[in-house]
This record gives C-alpha cells, sequence and structure tokens, in this order.
C-alpha cells in the first residue's frame, strides 16, 4: 500500500512540475509583443508626459505594462534609470555601465540603437520567472519627447 501511495505522489508531483513548465512557456512574449509594448510606451509618453507615463511603467499592477514576461524599462541617453518595470531599486541609478554576464555593454548599445531609430539588442540576462541567465533581446527606441529611451524585451 505504501508503494501506491508513493506512485501517487511521483506521479501528482511530475504532472505538476509538466503544468508548471507550461504555465512558464505560455508567459513567454513574441518579438512582435515587445515592439508593440515598446511603441506603445513612446505613444503614450508622448500624449501623457514623462512622469506620468514613467509612474504607469513602473507600476507592477499595471497590465497595460506588464504582460507575460514583458515589461518596460526607459533610460536617458545619458544612462540614468527611469522606468523599470520589474525592479524599482533601478530608479534614478546610472547604470550607463552595466554588462550583461557575458562583459557586453548593453545600456550603451541600447542606447546607440536608439539614435539610430531603433531596433534589437542581444544579451543576456537572468529571466525574472525562472532567476536563470538566459539568452534575451530587447528592442529599443528614442522617446519623441524624452532625452531617453525605452526597451521591451524577450528570451530567446
Amino acid at each position: 500500500m505504501k508503494r501506491r501511495s508513493h506512485l501517487k505522489f511521483l506521479i501528482a508531483a511530475t504532472a505538476g512540475l509538466c503544468v508548471h513548465g507550461a504555465v512558464l512557456a505560455q508567459e513567454r512574449a513574441s518579438k512582435e509583443e515587445a515592439i508593440a509594448m515598446a511603441k506603445a510606451a513612446v505613444a503614450h509618453a508622448a500624449k501623457h508626459g514623462k512622469d506620468k507615463a514613467m509612474a504607469d511603467f513602473n507600476d507592477p499592477a499595471s497590465a497595460e505594462w506588464h504582460k507575460k514576461d514583458l515589461y518596460v524599462f526607459a533610460v536617458t541617453m545619458a544612462g540614468d534609470v527611469l522606468a523599470h518595470g520589474i525592479n524599482g531599486k533601478l530608479i534614478g541609478k546610472n547604470v550607463i555601465d552595466t554588462k550583461d554576464p557575458g562583459g557586453k555593454l548593453m545600456i550603451q548599445e541600447f542606447r546607440d540603437i536608439a539614435t539610430k531609430g531603433g531596433g534589437w539588442v542581444d544579451y543576456d540576462w537572468p529571466h525574472p520567472q525562472t532567476k536563470k541567465v538566459e539568452a534575451k533581446t530587447s528592442y529599443v527606441i528614442r522617446f519623441s519627447n524624452i532625452d531617453a529611451f525605452v526597451g521591451v524585451g524577450v528570451y530567446r
């Protein structure tokens, strides 16, 4: 009888892990969703102004700016964080010299790409749900009314 209940436990635990993995897979966003959110963030800042937009991007309860594993980050061209959807402790800090685990100066590259009209930057970063370092790519674009850029990334 003990063996049978042990087997039921293992089956239930395995099923739980499979469901958990499926949920994580479903929570991963697409590149198209990242582009759409970044462009919506630029439009939101143009319509509502810098202060309101940054407060909205920083609000973890805002479903508009926190979807699946997507969130908005906004950084001035000098490297000061204006908004970070999952790490409010970064707001106000200068991150221009931040490197990914492989040594890439990603914030500087974000700025450079945003200055050229926007696009994708590849780097490695901890996934907010799994906490494991994974390959990531962020779409960055410059704000029209703020001397800053916005980014939204997806894990590859």
